[in-house]
């Protein structure tokens, strides 16, 4: 059988793929063909990150096989739209969760007067003194895990680290990864990992992301733009800025037999739920880049919604 990073890299179209190799996951595979479904159990749930990694024409029996495995208490989070349709039709329930955003590099370009605020937060940072380098694997990255310590302590005594649908920048793939980190006076004051995307719009993810507490205003803008020029240059088709839960509803991309109970569970999250994800602070900034592509993204109950599995997802996520 392949490695999932090859069956990644053969067949998926979701652009936050890679966080499907995050450490905690596990896969199911059938011999029958090649292909993956990442997941992870939290209670009595099995949470599933994207939907099955294969061929198209293996993904209806791919599906079948990992739900004959898990039972009923499956869930599905982060399916994109193609995906989304498919669970549908093997009898999920199936509503919009969020939405992703991706700029088009080609078309990219910070001229303009819509980009007058964002120029001059960049300008700022670099006039501050802001140098940035990209960190390889293998670097020394122990000021990195002190940013951390800053950044996490910063946001308040009763907040964790998120997992499962965000990056990590540690571990053996951080070599397919790529970190930048601004320093100023030669500290750190930020960084972005970005990861591959693969599929019908490659490039990379703005992955994972820090900001020391003190740290002048534009670091990160700046840190990004920068990023972007170099991706450019690359050859790199998409900067995608990844998914961001409760942001992007509109009715109109629900499907049919998608549950109202949950959309106005959705709905109230997006209006007061800072305090479980940070939405309204992210969609900010992923908008300062004028996104080409808003992609609306799913969630998926075998059966109808439960709130234990909305919780259990809730815990594996860290955000209660």
């Amino acid at each position: 059988m392949p490695s999932v990073l090859d069956t990644l890299t053969a067949y998926s179209d979701n652009p936050s793929s890679f966080l499907a190799l995050n450490s905690g996951n596990s896969y199911f595979q059938d011999d029958r063909f090649d292909g993956a479904c990442a997941y992870r159990t939290s209670g009595r749930y099995v949470l599933q990150f994207g939907g099955p990694f294969t061929a198209p024409e293996h993904r209806t029996r791919l599906l079948e096989a990992f739900a004959a495995h898990t039972g009923r208490r499956l869930v599905a989070v982060q399916l994109q739209r193609a995906d989304a349709e498919l669970y549908a039709a093997r009898g999920f329930t199936v509503n919009q969760i969020g939405a992703s955003y991706a700029v088009d590099l080609g078309r990219f370009t910070l001229r303009g007067s819509r980009f007058v605020r964002l120029r001059n937060k960049i300008s700022r940072a670099r006039r501050a003194g802001l140098e940035i380098a990209e960190v390889r694997d293998g670097d020394d990255c122990a000021e990195l895990d002190r940013l951390d310590q800053r950044w996490l302590r910063e946001k308040g005594r009763h907040v964790k680290e998120l997992r499962f649908l965000v990056g990590q920048r540690t571990g053996s793939l951080q070599r397919h990864r790529r970190l930048f980190v601004g320093r100023i006076g030669g500290e750190a004051v930020g960084y972005v990992n970005y990861s591959p995307v693969y599929g019908s719009r490659p490039g990379m993810l703005h992955d994972l992301s820090r900001r020391s507490p003190d740290a002048p205003p534009g670091v990160m803008e700046a840190l990004n733009a920068t990023v972007m020029e170099r991706l450019t240059a690359d050859g790199a088709g998409w900067l995608h800025f990844g998914f961001t839960p409760f942001t992007g509803l509109d009715p109109s991309h629900e499907l049919p037999g998608s549950s109202g109970l949950f959309s106005r569970f959705a709905r109230l999250l997006a209006e007061h739920g800072d305090a479980i994800y940070p939405a309204a602070s992210q969609l900010e900034y992923k908008q300062k880049w004028a996104p080409h592509a808003v992609l609306p993204e799913y969630i998926a109950f075998r059966g109808r919604p439960r709130p234990g599995a909305v919780w259990q997802l809730l815990r594996a996520t860290n955000a209660v």
